[in-house]
């Protein structure tokens, strides 16, 4: 629980892309500001200055401590206010006890500065760990591009090599995440110049990056050569399209390395990196991704709360004789489930 006792003024702000709405108001609850604010640092360090001048410490409370609320909160953590953010879902259950149905964001600002001031029990801090996550939530969401970007191309790599070589996709095709046959694909993209090329040169071309492997590979593709020797259609345009994908694909994994490099050293400088990298079958992205996504799980009171959340806490469904039993529920964040699932089997 965030301490109020020596607050002066409570600072809600309705974060926004272009502009924010300020709702400003006294430990009494009487409104001193409130006004649409420009998402600029002139214009938020003016506003932080004037409050701090006239009527003392500032505590500023945001929904989204990242993304869109992150210049705010920097530019509010350097001039020395206060700063907490509400949990969205605190938020959402906070709203509906005020009066009015519409959604607007001065009445998102009164909310979250009015639940500062008289429950302050629901804001939450923001630790340098926050800004760990931050910058983890960052990094991850690019390493979720590229990832959705490699299996575009393996999957284009995939589909070119079925269309003129079937056996030779076989052999490939699930190799393709290795540098060896990435390697090969670049400077030979064809089944004619793989032939021409010949096995020595392609066992000398493989070695240095798969040495058990080399010759064991390349025997597997001449034998998957031998297979077909039909030349189908599209073959030579093949040849030039499958090298210039195949680099692409290797500089894009090679970003994802260097990624998961600076994913690492941020997770071992958060506080719950051991506790996280200690359960079975988590590794750095996923562990990552439960930060982002489930955070410390402070905002769960029982690892049932965070299963339900995930959709995974079963729901009874009965009537009368014909349908009886236990099924997933069809509410929850779909896509934290798999997080949920080790994190609540952890015992967080």
């Amino acid at each position: 629980m965030i301490d109020t006792s020596d607050i002066d003024v409570y600072l809600g702000l309705d974060v926004g892309k272009g502009e924010h709405h300020a709702t400003v108001l006294t430990p009494a609850g009487k409104r001193v500001f409130d006004k649409r604010l420009p998402n600029t640092e002139p214009k938020l360090r003016e506003l932080f200055g004037k409050l701090q001048a006239k009527h003392g410490t500032v505590l500023m409370v945001v929904d989204q401590p990242a993304s869109i609320g992150a210049l705010p909160l920097a530019v509010a953590r350097e001039t020395g206010c206060h700063i907490a953010y509400l949990p969205g879902l605190t938020m959402r259950r906070i709203a509906d006890l005020y009066a009015g149905e519409s959604k607007t964001d001065a009445r998102d600002a009164a909310i979250i500065a009015d639940a500062a001031r008289a429950m302050p029990h629901t804001l939450r801090s923001l630790a340098p760990s926050d800004e760990i996550v931050a910058e983890l939530e960052m990094i991850a969401g690019f390493d979720d591009d590229l990832a959705g970007e490699v299996t575009r191309i393996k999957n284009r790599l995939r589909g070119l090599l079925t269309q003129i070589h079937p056996p030779l996709e076989r052999v490939l095709g699930p190799r393709l995440d290795h540098s060896a046959v990435l390697t090969l694909l670049e400077r030979f993209g064809s089944p004619s110049q793989l032939r021409k090329a010949g096995r020595r040169r392609l066992v000398t071309l493989l070695r240095p990056k798969a040495p058990r492997m080399a010759e064991r590979l390349v025997e597997d593709i001449f034998a998957a050569l031998d297979e077909q020797t039909v030349v189908v259609p599209g073959t030579d345009a093949a040849a030039l399209i499958i090298p210039s994908l195949t680099s692409s694909l290797s500089a894009i994994l090679d970003q994802r390395k260097a990624l998961a490099a600076r994913i690492e050293e941020l997770l071992e400088a958060h506080p719950l990196s051991p506790v996280l990298t200690s359960m079975p079958g988590i590794g750095v992205r996923t562990a990552a991704r439960i930060l982002i996504d489930v955070g410390d799980a402070t905002a769960f009171p029982t690892a049932a709360h965070l299963a339900a959340y995930a959709g995974l806490a079963p729901v009874t469904r009965s009537s009368g004789s014909s349908i009886r039993g236990e099924h997933p529920s069809r509410r929850g964040n779909k896509q934290k489930i798999k997080l949920a699932e080790r994190f609540a089997w952890a015992g967080h």
